[in-house]
């Protein structure tokens, strides 16, 4: 397997100079070549015109969709690339043609604007929300999921991983389930794409969204889906324009026949080549060698935090990634955060209502959510935790 250059990356990431960040599952920092593309592509803009700077990088424009379907195991024309994961994900789900009595099966630590979005359904439509129960490590159990089928279930949607915890669900166990029962199958990779690798088809996903800004280090407000072909025509989007769909005659209307019938037509095309560098990125360093650099720092981290009297470690499953989430006693999470801040160590906070059936179920209010990425060293987590021990000294 092939390693990583953590003095090349470091060098390629002006962050590093400035801060330990450690709040990757947050936003990452952009690598230069990330930069240079956006603000490239901006100059662009403003020295010939908007329109006229995309039509002069089509072809790189086209590449993002190629780049993004290498990352995933699938087709170009099965991408769709939008403003962020939430809009991504919303577009999927909002065309799913749900019936009064569907059924929607979900996981107890799913992402509460995903959980917001099946309530809202739930009340239109008729439709039954069934949280899947977790097994004794905490994740989703494939056991209980395969006791909850019948022919009224219309929807399995997962967080691959939550926004806090620690843990990665079973995707491709899930998956199987979902492709022999025939039941769509929504995946939630926002946290995960970009951390460890993945593959639509080993997955067995129907749908996919995720996200620039995280863990591919690309920049904020860029999103994608992925929708296998066979389900692509089989889901009209709830939002439609003269990009997504072709207005044929007076009172008729085509909708194309690709996965860019869920984006819209204007877009934010320094964002989009932007992240088309950050995933070229991660690919030119290999999903492998990132995964395993990553979960090693968050078991390092963990190993270190649960060295220290007063902090506890909140983590779960039997697949633990890079997001560390932890309270310190006595002290409220966002104090522990600006503490933190003070130092220079970029963390965040998790709070109810991000997951609010995993946290009320564990008696949790609020979370520091501490996330590595490959480029942060076994230094920075040590400094980081000696501050940690100074906040709890006071």
């Amino acid at each position: 397997m092939q390693t990583i250059d953590i003095q090349r990356v470091r060098k390629d990431t002006p962050g590093c100079e400035q801060v330990v960040h450690l709040n990757n599952a947050g936003a990452s920092l952009m690598p230069r070549q990330v930069l240079d593309e956006v603000v490239g592509f901006l100059n662009l803009e403003a020295l010939t015109g908007g329109y006229e700077a995309a039509e002069q990088r089509e072809a790189q424009i086209a590449r993002v969709y190629e780049s993004i379907a290498a990352l995933l195991g699938c087709g170009a024309d099965e991408i769709a690339v939008v403003e962020n994961a939430t809009r991504a994900w919303d577009m999927a789900f909002y065309a799913v043609p749900f019936q009064p009595g569907d059924r929607i099966l979900t996981a107890m630590a799913e992402y509460g604007s995903n959980y917001i979005a099946f309530l809202q359904v739930a009340r239109q439509k008729g439709v039954r929300i069934d949280v899947i129960p977790n097994d004794e490590a905490g994740q989703v159990s494939v056991e209980a999921l395969k006791g909850m089928l019948d022919e009224r279930v219309r929807l399995i949607a997962i967080t691959h991983v939550p926004t806090n915890g620690g843990l990665v669900n079973p995707a491709a166990e899930i998956g199987k389930i979902a492709r022999d029962a025939n039941i769509l199958y929504l995946l939630d990779a926002c946290q995960s794409v970009g951390q460890m690798p993945i593959d639509v088809q080993t997955t067995g996903c129907d749908i996919l969204s995720g996200t620039g800004r995280k863990y591919l280090r690309g920049p904020r407000g860029t999103g994608f889906l992925y929708v296998r072909r066979d389900w692509i025509e089989r889901l009209e989007p709830p939002l439609l324009d003269l990009h997504a769909a072709v207005w044929t005659a007076r009172d008729e209307y085509v909708v194309r026949k690709d996965a860019r019938r869920f984006e819209n037509w204007e877009t934010n095309y320094a964002g989009k080549v932007g992240l088309g560098a950050a995933v070229d990125y991660a690919l030119s360093l290999g999903l492998d060698p990132i995964w395993e650099r990553v979960s090693s720092l968050g078991a390092y981290m963990r190993s270190c935090l649960g060295a220290i009297p007063g902090g506890t470690l909140h983590d779960l499953g039997r697949v633990k990634c890079g997001i560390v989430s932890f309270t310190v006693a006595g002290i409220d999470a966002e104090t522990v955060r600006k503490r933190l801040l003070e130092h220079k160590i970029n963390v965040s906070t998790s709070p109810v209502e991000s997951t609010r059936l995993d946290m009320d179920e564990r008696g949790l209010t609020r979370l520091v959510r501490a996330s590595v990425h490959y480029f942060n060293t076994g230094q920075e987590i040590d400094h980081f935790c000696r501050v940690v021990e100074q906040i709890l000294a006071g």
